[in-house]
């Protein structure tokens, strides 16, 4: 059932949006899209016929388009894997069998997929394979700045770094003939700012072919790694990323801008682009060499380039991988290296114009043009006269309404609240601040299993639905099997909400059809006795098989089900069903403020005429919790009935 493809990717930036008849048009062209788009433009010119992800910022537009694309193509097969791993795996096998594979994840989701990668790095793969990771400076929307480019060289595995959205388009492309000319996996490295620009994109030929079944046995190669025959591959492995090194001296991602003076610059990434516009504003001249092969770093480039220069400055986010090889590799040259090591740069952050600017400024002992930090000071003291604006859940999100029973079953209890990754990481927000652990996918379990040994309070786990799926069901399996002490609560929204909706293994929709899987039956199937499933817009009546839950001596699992309203309001849409809002009655309603106090939905604000509470019908949901929490019942349905 495939509601989640429309067939426009409203792309509004600079008055413009981008329609799908762009991203299958079949002939050459210059069109505009943003980086995400143009890497999956490019996965469908190289003809890439096996695709799978896992949901994560920044990538996924890759994800969202190749999913619209599958439906156009019937060559194309893609994917939602349940973690990151297995869309690795999915791709590499694939590859593996003859055919092009393609995924991409977020850096955090590497580490989740890392075991595939490394073997991956000396097994290598039959047909091309690129894997593409976006790291985060600044955590924008992941739990650390995680700097990927160390996994390439742990892997023994060529890596790419692109700068702009055309040339992630082309590393894409090129990650594949390099997969196939050394039989190796092709990773590519981008940043969120790489990801999400926009910008005018040459396009090349779309030729695509069947996808035909083949046999096993053409393939005349086994993939695996034990012992003696694993220390062999590593030697291999290493040998072919001597002969890429070599082809990396001669590519045109490494880009050499010609410019006057003793002091270069080299960078990488989208730093390249920030360094352009520093120059720019400084009205310097500088020789700037751009590295796009982060590994194995061309060499003979690098030296080209320093050779004469009495000083380099290095300009990339996160650690100072650059710096620290070029420093390596220079050391007999008398070059003075500046970057991060010397101060002049952060390693906190992600960079933009004024950043780069500073650090130039510093270097060459020239003062910029502007006081960035007179700017940035003034900015904050502006910030401080705003009121705040956190993060909330939307009108109508079943987790404020379990939320809202579990703090009633446990406010007179004491408890250690284990969090996990979902919109419901956000309980560690004001204005609910129960959170006491938030790490990664599935943590919750883990740190819940370690808690109950050597506390005395009740330790209580929170998952969603496809966070279980991704990497709950190992905690879970490891809790009973251990006879743990602890209790799950598991927010069943039907869909990856955070990330956009996508489907998950518990999901009733895909690109094709799909076997929805029952939480239920599976939590059961591990051996949990206690089990209560629940309706998360019912919260009166779900506090007492909370409570039972929690007085549990064993571990429970309560499942709390409540369509993400995002997701289910689109559905409505699309199928034409109205959606009803709420409304407060003023002559019922006394001000007791409980809605506000108690429920925090963004739909009910304060009227200051009549100082009672009024919802605003333009984004309430009508999930009627409200109304059910109400102790004078002065909240109903509009009915459908029209404003006067």
């Amino acid at each position: 059932m495939k509601t989640y493809i429309t067939l426009l990717i409203f792309m509004i930036t600079q008055g413009e949006f981008m329609l799908i008849d762009d991203l299958i048009y079949p002939d050459a062209k210059k069109t505009f899209m943003i980086g995400n788009q143009a890497i999956a433009r490019a996965v469908l010119e190289s003809d890439v016929k096996v695709t799978a992800f896992f949901p994560g910022s920044p990538t996924n537009e890759i994800l969202d388009t190749l999913y619209m694309l599958s439906g156009k193509f019937e060559d194309l097969k893609m994917e939602v894997s349940a973690n990151e791993k297995v869309a690795l795996e999915t791709a590499a096998g694939a590859a593996m069998a003859g055919v092009r594979g393609f995924t991409s994840m977020k850096s955090v989701g590497l580490n989740v997929a890392s075991d595939t990668f490394f073997t991956l790095g000396y097994t290598g793969v039959n047909a091309g394979l690129v894997l593409l990771i976006a790291d985060d400076p600044h955590a924008h929307s992941s739990q650390s700045e995680q700097d990927g480019r160390y996994y390439a060289e742990a892997a023994h595995v060529p890596m790419l770094e692109p700068s702009s959205a055309q040339e992630a388009y082309e590393a894409v492309k090129y990650g594949f003939e390099l997969s196939e000319k050394y039989e190796v996996l092709s990773l590519i490295r981008t940043t969120t700012r790489v990801n999400h620009q926009s910008s005018n994109v040459e396009i090349g030929q779309l030729d695509r072919t069947p996808l035909e079944k083949r046999s096993w046995k053409d393939v005349h190669k086994k993939f695996y790694t034990l012992g003696a025959r694993a220390r062999e591959l590593k030697k291999n492995s290493l040998k072919k990323l001597s002969s890429i090194q070599e082809d990396f001296e001669e590519s045109t991602l490494n880009k050499v801008v010609e410019g006057e003076g003793s002091t270069g610059i080299i960078t990488s990434g989208v730093s390249y682009l920030h360094v352009l516009e520093a120059l720019d504003v400084l009205d310097l001249d500088m020789p700037v060499l751009k590295i796009g092969t982060t590994y194995p770093l061309p060499e003979n480039t690098i030296m080209d380039f320093i050779d004469g220069l009495e000083q380099v400055i290095i300009v990339e986010e996160l650690m100072p991988y650059l710096e620290d090889r070029i420093t390596q590799l220079a050391k007999n040259s008398g070059l003075e290296i500046r970057g991060k090591r010397s101060g002049d740069f952060g390693m906190v952050g992600e960079y933009d114009v004024p950043c780069v600017v500073k650090g130039i400024s510093t270097v060459i002992e020239k003062d910029p043009p502007k006081d960035y930090d007179k700017i940035v000071k003034k900015a904050e003291e502006m910030k401080g006269i705003l009121p705040k604006r956190t993060p909330i859940f939307c009108a109508g999100c079943p987790h404020r309404a379990t939320l809202w029973a579990l703090q009633q079953s446990i406010k007179d209890k004491d408890y250690v609240f284990n969090n996990d990754i979902g919109c419901y990481s956000m309980f560690l927000l004001e204005p609910y601040e129960i959170t006491d652990s938030l790490l990664c996918m599935g943590s919750s379990l883990g740190l819940s299993s370690g808690m109950q040994h050597v506390l005395d309070e009740k330790v209580i786990a929170m998952i969603g639905d496809s966070t279980l799926f991704h990497a709950g069901l190992p905690g879970l399996a490891n809790a009973v099997h251990n006879k743990h002490d602890l209790t799950l609560v598991v927010l069943d929204n039907s869909v990856t909400a955070m990330t956009g909706q996508q489907p998950n293994p518990g999901s009733d929709f895909g690109p094709d059809e799909v076997t929805e899987i029952d939480i239920e039956a599976v939590v059961k199937s591990l051996g949990v006795e206690k089990v209560k499933k629940i309706k998360a817009f019912e919260p009166q009546d779900n506090t007492d098989d909370i409570n039972d839950c929690i007085g549990y001596d064993g571990v429970s699992v309560i499942i709390s089900e409540g369509p993400c309203a995002l997701y289910h309001d689109r559905l409505k849409r699309k199928q034409g069903e109205p959606i009803i809002p709420n409304r407060v009655d003023d002559d019922t309603c006394r001000s007791i403020y409980k809605c506000i106090r108690d429920f925090y939905c963004p739909a009910i604000e304060l009227d200051m005429d009549s100082s009672h509470t009024e919802i605003k019908k333009d984004i309430c949901d009508g999930c009627m919790v409200c109304a059910k929490l109400c102790p004078i019942d002065a909240i109903g349905s509009t009915g459908g009935e029209k404003d006067e």
